[in-house]
């Protein structure tokens, strides 16, 4: 009895894959096996890509929250250690967003923490 193949469907998880390196370089385009292995790669690099930007965020928010608060004679820590102690519930991505777009929130942030 001849071997029977599903070229079909086989053609079809080559050519699909092929699809998304579409744009490589050199053989990672078009060659099977090379074309494989640099689309798995690049699916472990956007995995971890993925954890890396949410670090990546919050070191510029702090770093935006630093400079804005040394600006009114406080540092960083001092500043979180205090908004913590006063029982200010406000998260860095938004403390940050105020420190860049709108100064004058801010400074009532910080005005309001040195006073409690």
């Amino acid at each position: 009895m001849p071997r029977s193949v599903n070229h079909v469907a086989s053609r079809a998880r080559r050519k699909k894959i092929l699809g998304f390196t579409r744009g490589y370089f050199g053989a990672r385009k078009n060659v099977w096996t090379v074309a494989k292995n640099t689309w798995e790669k690049g699916l472990t690099y956007a995995y971890r890509d993925r954890k890396n930007k949410k670090r990546n965020f919050r070191a510029l928010w702090i770093q935006r929250i630093n400079a804005a608060a040394r600006l009114e004679g406080m540092s960083y820590s001092k500043l979180m250690g205090a908004l913590h102690k006063a029982g200010i519930e406000i998260n860095r991505k938004v403390l940050a967003d105020l420190a860049v777009n709108h100064p004058e929130a801010f400074k009532a942030v910080v005005a309001k923490v040195k006073a409690a």
